[in-house]
């Protein structure tokens, strides 16, 4: 017989009611959870403002390759190889450029037409669409005497360009095979800068700044150093009173080893004393480096240049980035 008095036997009776009711709200809630797919423990995922409780996308904007040619831009291609470039550049090229008039292009490349044609078979027909275009096509260009070329002499530039450029000198030692790329490219820079149009010095609008170690030159990042990944809607060239802005040289190459020991930045930025008959290297700002993204050029295709490479292809430097690098000449070059 419980003796205990009506108050203290009233709690455990309420004690033990509230224990049964919530061991079965807790089987009645995990049924629910089984039938609709989830966990007994998974979290309700419903969002404020979601009548259905489904989880939104990340709806959050992707950023855009920069495009670093304007419509108004007189551009010089170097080295064109098959000139698939030139091609995507007046063909179908991305929406920022396409009221740029195809006779502010000419292209140009090493080789004679002949021989461009026997390099790369595919080149002809693009030749010959440029043309029709109003393209400037020119063979037998120097990239290290652009100056010295009947028909580039005197002429200015707004953008000097140089995709992927290579000695092709097939050198096995890769000691040698680096100078001799660095020569090639302190060689382009001496001569491009006679072919820049002057100007005010070009400004972009900043959005982020690289991270120490993030690029090949992190060990000397100047305040002009920033790395512009988001397009032109934030990386536009500043104009001021509608004038024309000084002209700038662009190189892209693939952003690792054996290239990324060509210390293309640094060399802009500071080239060695050079002695005897050769003029003095320039020295160059560095504006920015971006991202290449070879997908927005509709229908280019890298070729390469000699080798063990049938038709100009090849897979040297695979496994890293193609970066452009975009630099103009110092007041006190000009």
């Amino acid at each position: 017989m419980d003796a205990s008095p009506p108050f203290q036997r009233e709690p455990k009776e309420k004690i033990s009611h509230a224990a049964k009711v919530a061991e079965e709200k807790s089987r009645e809630k995990g049924k629910v959870q089984k039938i609709s797919g989830q966990s007994s423990t998974a979290p309700n995922l419903k969002l404020t403002g979601d009548p259905k409780g489904k989880k939104k996308a990340n709806t959050a904007p992707l950023r855009r390759p920069t495009i670093p040619f304007r419509p108004t831009d007189k551009i010089l291609l170097i080295g064109e190889g098959n000139f698939s470039f030139a091609r995507a550049l007046v063909e179908s090229p991305p929406a920022d450029l396409r009221f740029l008039p195809p006779t502010n292009v000419t292209a140009t490349a090493y080789d004679t037409e002949k021989e461009c044609c026997e390099k790369y078979p595919e080149a002809g027909p693009i030749i010959s669409f440029l043309r029709t275009k109003g393209v400037e096509v020119i063979f037998g260009v120097d990239g290290t005497r652009l100056e010295k070329h009947h028909a580039l002499k005197g002429r200015k530039w707004n953008r000097i360009c140089w995709n992927f450029p290579h000695a092709g000198k097939g050198i096995a030692d890769q000691d040698r095979n680096i100078l001799s790329n660095q020569v090639l490219i302190l060689g382009f820079y001496r001569s491009a800068d006679k072919m820049l149009q002057l100007g005010p010095t070009p400004s972009f609008t900043p959005t982020r700044r690289k991270k120490a170690g993030s690029d090949d030159e992190s060990e000397d990042v100047a305040a002009s150093d920033i790395d512009h990944e988001d397009g032109n809607d934030a990386a536009r060239f500043l104009q001021t009173s509608g004038m024309e802005t000084r002209g700038t040289v662009l190189i892209t190459l693939r952003n690792v080893s054996p290239y990324t020991e060509w210390e293309i930045p640094r060399l802009a930025k500071n080239p060695p004393d050079n002695s005897g008959t050769t003029p003095p290297n320039p020295r160059y700002i560095l504006l920015r480096s971006f991202r290449f993204h070879r997908d927005i050029w509709s229908g280019y295709e890298h070729r390469m240049t000699k080798g063990e490479r049938a038709y100009g292809k090849g897979r040297t430097g695979e496994g890293g980035e193609d970066r452009t690098w975009e630099f103009c000449l110092r007041d006190e070059d000009l």
